[in-house]
């Protein structure tokens, strides 16, 4: 299976998906199957799928809250940042290593 195969049956389970939408999904699922050609199966499919709308739920949704986090630090003093704060940015870093993960499809080091 490639990726204009991919594209087509995401098509068909979802007809109205925007182009983005489906460019997006079939990256995050190739990046997340170790066999693409088992995605070829509906049922494979549709937990892989299922899963990976999972995570990217979970990744979007921490990545909302991170980024009001960060819009407060924003209007702080950087010289007076407390231990609270720095962890603020650290966590911000995490969250956005766990998203470039999904997209990349390359395991983030975990430090």
């Amino acid at each position: 299976m490639n990726c204009t195969d991919l594209a087509k049956r995401i098509e068909e389970i979802r007809p109205g998906a925007d182009a983005r939408d489906v460019a997006r999904l079939c990256l995050l699922l190739s990046n997340s199957a170790n066999d693409i050609d088992l995605l070829a199966e509906d049922s494979k499919l549709t937990t892989a799928w299922k899963e990976m709308d999972l995570r990217l739920q979970a990744a979007t949704d921490q990545h909302a809250a991170m980024t009001e986090e960060l819009e407060c630090l924003a209007r702080s003093d950087p010289q007076k940042f407390n231990p609270e704060q720095i962890w603020i940015l650290i966590r911000a870093i995490k969250v956005q290593s766990q998203i470039l993960q999904l997209y990349v499809g390359e395991p983030v080091l975990d430090v």
